[in-house]
């Protein structure tokens, strides 16, 4: 009886593991609902009803149309199955946390005092620009860290020089995933040196610097526009709308107004924005660090390659907090009272990015019940049988593809790589490195155009940029590093030499000439 038992269970468990996969599982309909909420939030510009027939959509395939189905789906299966996830509400935690820590340097005069001192020593637009740029380059610790530090910091210089709110929020968007994921010490290279198997993960993430071509061409066409004065497209109407004192342009202005609430502090000085900044990057190193097992005598490498960035981030910033707290009361700038009364003002602040998070990673649920991941996995293994040295230029499309429909890059390292890995661990020469590279810029592509892309949202949440807006603007420039990414791929995969980004840097300049000398640029300052 136990031996009928033992032999006949697992054909039994697994034979109901299939039953509940719908009909469409692992077939091009499981790509559907990001598709539908994406084409709605660029059509209809509104991003909350667009998500959330995405969603619907999803669960309608996934239960065959069955009313009861579809509706445990979306919400017991989907939404509080996303917002039961730890890592999911340390991320929720650390936004409130950032949130508030923001109202209070906003209270207390801090941010001011950086705007009356910057303002004595950034004197142009491009000036402010460069110098968002360069703090985006500086915290490259972690994307969601990086998007909303910048934008609080800088908001204040880029709003007194005109810059629009859309190109602040694309200056945040595009120094956040494309610099963690080419700096060895971040919660990107934890994530990707993870994902290869049999390899010395970090070794890898470090040779394949040199052809993550995505991340370091957007890099270059973002500082050479800046300096070259070019915008095009949607942006530059933004530009231009923002030259005349509208840093919005569209309609919706969900942030308008935000930095007015409350009183600010006249005493506040530049340290009352400072001491929080170095505090927070400090603490947030020790959080990562120590989930990574630094304090139990691991080296500091190895701890941040294995640390919980989730919970590393939500202690760092708590103790940022207390430590701005404390510096606000010793100085008297602000009561305990006045402290307190930030914390909730601080969340109301952050309500639009957590709604669109949790819509976007419900929708991403969909995604993954559909079997969407292992449907473009077969994808990338049927390719592998054509020509060898393209199979850099199609892993980077097909890595641009599924992280723009599913608005994740972890996700499609965790996908593609260790494929990558196996199709090419016995290829001579450095195809396997360049086509892990090709994976990690296509992923970081994807990511940057995805509306439904945490990093996206976190950004728009940061430069207090209606979300729609930072998405269509921030479009046309990604697909232009995109389209200059995948030419060089093509080159790599056959010279295959770290030469070949030079090949990419001269392409594009060459695009950005043409694009200044033919379409538009903005020679005002």
């Amino acid at each position: 009886m136990i031996t009928w038992f033992v032999m006949v269970c697992p054909v039994t468990v697994l034979a109901a593991e299939e039953a509940a996969k719908p009909a469409v599982y692992a077939t091009f309909w499981s790509l559907i609902p990001p598709v539908v909420a994406i084409v709605l939030a660029l059509i209809t510009k509104e991003v909350y009803s667009s998500l959330f027939l995405g969603i619907l959509v999803g669960a309608i395939l996934y239960s065959g149309g069955n009313f009861e189905g579809t509706v445990n789906h979306i919400f017991s299966e989907g939404m509080i199955s996303v917002l039961s996830s730890s890592s999911n509400v340390g991320i929720l935690v650390f936004l409130v946390i950032l949130g508030a820590m923001v109202c209070l340097m906003n209270r207390a005069g801090g941010s001011a005092a950086f705007g009356r001192w910057a303002g004595k020593h950034i004197r142009t637009r491009v000036g402010a620009e460069l110098a968002t740029i360069l703090l985006g380059v500086l915290i490259f610790i972690d994307d969601y860290f990086n998007c909303l530090t910048v934008g609080s910091v800088m908001r204040p210089i880029t709003d007194q020089h005109n810059v629009s709110r859309a190109k602040l929020a694309y200056l945040i968007d595009a120094t956040a995933a494309p610099v963690c994921i080419i700096a060895p010490i971040s919660s990107w290279a934890a994530a990707v040196s993870g994902f290869v198997p049999g390899e010395d993960g970090m070794s890898v993430f470090v040779r394949a610097i040199p052809y993550n071509y995505y991340a370091l061409l957007t890099i270059v066409m973002m500082v050479s526009m800046v300096l070259m004065r070019v915008e095009f497209g949607a942006m530059g109407i933004h530009e231009s709308n923002a030259l005349k004192g509208d840093l919005f342009t569209t309609a919706a202005r969900p942030y308008a107004g935000a930095e007015e609430d409350g009183k600010v502090n006249p005493r506040g000085k530049v340290m009352d924005l400072l001491i929080p900044i170095i505090s927070l990057v400090i603490c947030c190193v020790i959080g990562m660090i120590y989930t990574g097992g630094f304090f139990d005598g691991t080296d500091f490498v190895t701890a941040f390659s294995q640390s919980d960035a989730s919970v590393g981030l939500v202690l760092g910033s708590f103790f940022g907090l207390v430590i701005t707290v404390l510096l606000y009361l010793v100085r008297k700038v602000l009561s305990f009272r006045d402290c307190m009364a930030c914390i909730p003002d601080g969340f109301k602040s952050m309500v639009p990015a957590i709604l669109i998070l949790t819509f976007a990673w419900t929708l991403k649920s969909m995604t993954d019940s559909l079997g969407a991941d292992e449907f473009v996995a077969e994808m990338v293994k049927s390719s592998a049988s054509g020509l060898v040295n393209m199979l850099p230029a199609i892993i980077f499309l097909v890595a641009c593809f599924l992280a723009f429909a599913t608005g994740t890059s972890w996700g499609t390292f965790g996908i593609l790589i260790p494929i990558v890995v196996h199709v090419f661990e016995n290829t001579p020469g450095d195809l396997m490195i360049i086509s892990i590279s090709a994976c990690m810029a296509g992923a970081v592509c994807g990511d940057h155009c995805s509306p439904i892309s945490d990093t996206t949202i976190m950004a728009s949440a940061g430069a207090q940029c209606d979300h729609v807006s930072h998405v269509s603007t921030q479009l046309p420039y990604a697909v232009v590093a995109a389209v200059v990414s995948f030419i060089t791929y093509i080159f790599a995969g056959f010279i295959q030499s770290p030469l070949c980004l030079v090949i990419g840097v001269v392409l594009m300049m060459g695009v950005l000439t043409v694009v200044k000398t033919r379409f538009c640029d903005l020679e005002k300052e």
